[in-house]
Order: structure tokens, then C-alpha cells, then sequence
């Protein structure tokens, strides 16, 4: 713990953010545990996956990008709404654009133009989610090299711990639905595992450019959240009821909200 201690704040960002990529790793990896392509389940795990999403926009992204702004004696509204139309808006233009990339490249398994369109969505829209995430860790590490009064170091490391922990029902919420479209197992897990691996380089920025991105950093996460919300509205909700479990879909949409609020507000 000494050694770990004696580094210096940058690496130590970096090395925590590789642990909250391997928990949304071994959070993707419960695809291997999945029995065959049971279309009900799968539409369950899509809507958990909804739920997910959620409950992340508010209590990871949206609630603290208010603290902050709040914290700057900046009114904590502001940041919230324009950062999160501006994530809407950007979603909005990369689902028009989507079309004219070669999606048949990524996803050849899965033979419905409309199901690779939604594959391509999620996968964008849960990475965006991940960078303030790490954006986050990279600022409260960060804040121990800039010697801020407010920074302490057991602090930064329960961000981590929260986030990591938070990030293995966001690896499911990924490789699960992938697998429901029918990618093949190995496939639906690098893409889930990949949605983490922008933390850490997210966390290194953060570190060094603290100064800059910190009165930023509330957009960011209101940013994220409004990226997550356009594609649980657009895609996730309806394509979880698209073959008729309305009610299914409903109740794990809950479930899988109540899930990541526990770990949020626990965690937080």
C-alpha cells in the first residue's frame, strides 16, 4: 500500500481506472454464461440494460454534474440542461449519420439492418457514458497533485471503487443485448470490455489537465447522460417490446434501475 501510495497521482488514476475496466470486463464476460440466444431472456437483459442506462445518467452523471456546478456557486441547472440537450443533440446526429458507415464491417453477424443500427448506438453511446466517468477518477487524483483542500486521497480511491463496482452491470448492459442480436459470444464480450477501455485515458487527461477540465467537467457528465437517454428512448425501450413482452420489459426495465441505483447511491 506504501508503494502505491508513493506514486504519483497520475499513475495512480491510471492504475484505478484499469480496475474499473476490468470489473466492466468481468461485467461483459456473463455473455459465456448465457444459454443459447432464449429471445425472451434477451429481451429482458435489453430492457435491464435500459434500466442500467438510466439510473447512470441521473445518479452517476446528472446528480453530481449538479453538486459541482453547485459547489462553483454556478446555478446547478445550467450545466445539467445545456449538457445534457448537447448530448441528446449529438446522439440525434450520429444516429442520422450512422447510416453512411460501414456497419457490416463491425457487427457481420447480425443480418438486420435495423438491429446493427441499434448495436451501433449502444456500444457509441455507453463508451461516451465511460469517458467523464474516467474524467472523474483522473480529477479527484488529479486534485492530490494540485494540492486542493477539498482532495484527499481515500476519496479518490471510493470514486474508483463506486465506479468500478457500478461498471460490472454496464459490461452486461452491453455484451447481453450484442448477444440477443446475434453476435457471437467472444464478439458480444470485446465489444462489452471495449465500452470501459476509454477510462482509462480519460483518467490520465483528467489528472493532467485538471485546471481545465474541472469547471468543465459538469457539462461532461450532463453530456453523457443526455447521450444515454436518447438511446434508451429511441432504441432500448422499444426493441426490448418489439416481440410483444411489454410486460417483461417494464418490470426488468425496474429491476435493472433499482440495481444501479443501490450501487450508486451506496457507492457514491
Amino acid at each position: 500500500m506504501e508503494s502505491f501510495i508513493s506514486l504519483h497521482p497520475v499513475m495512480q488514476a491510471f492504475l484505478w481506472t484499469m480496475f474499473t475496466w476490468g470489473m466492466t470486463a468481468f461485467g461483459a464476460a456473463a455473455v459465456f454464461f448465457a444459454k443459447g440466444t432464449n429471445h425472451k431472456l434477451m429481451d429482458g437483459m435489453l430492457a435491464f440494460a435500459g434500466g442500467v442506462m438510466i439510473a447512470a445518467s441521473f445518479w452517476s452523471l446528472l446528480s453530481p454534474a449538479i453538486d459541482m456546478a453547485e459547489d462553483s456557486n454556478v446555478p446547478g441547472y445550467i450545466p445539467a440542461v445545456v449538457g445534457f440537450l448537447l448530448g441528446g443533440a449529438l446522439l440525434l446526429l450520429v444516429d442520422k449519420l450512422l447510416p453512411i458507415f460501414n456497419q457490416d464491417r463491425y457487427f457481420t453477424e447480425i443480418k438486420d439492418v435495423k438491429a446493427k443500427h441499434r448495436t451501433a448506438l449502444l456500444v457509441f453511446s455507453v463508451t461516451l457514458h465511460n469517458i467523464p466517468e474516467g474524467l472523474a477518477i483522473g480529477v479527484a487524483f488529479g486534485a492530490l497533485a494540485a494540492e486542493l483542500s477539498s482532495a484527499s486521497l481515500g476519496g479518490a480511491i471510493a470514486l474508483a471503487l463506486g465506479i468500478g463496482i457500478q461498471n460490472f452491470p454496464e459490461g452486461m448492459a452491453v455484451s447481453m443485448p450484442l448477444r440477443r442480436e446475434g453476435m457471437s459470444k467472444m464478439k458480444s464480450f470485446m465489444y462489452g470490455q471495449f465500452s470501459g477501455m476509454v477510462e482509462p485515458a480519460a483518467a490520465v487527461i483528467g489528472a493532467f489537465a485538471i485546471i481545465l477540465i474541472d469547471p468543465l467537467l459538469p457539462y461532461a457528465l450532463s453530456f453523457a447522460a443526455g447521450a444515454m437517454i436518447f438511446v434508451v428512448a429511441k432504441e432500448i425501450i422499444p426493441g426490448s417490446q418489439e416481440r410483444g413482452y411489454v410486460q417483461l420489459s417494464s418490470i426488468c426495465l425496474m429491476i435493472g434501475f433499482a440495481v444501479m441505483m443501490v450501487l450508486d447511491v451506496a457507492l457514491g
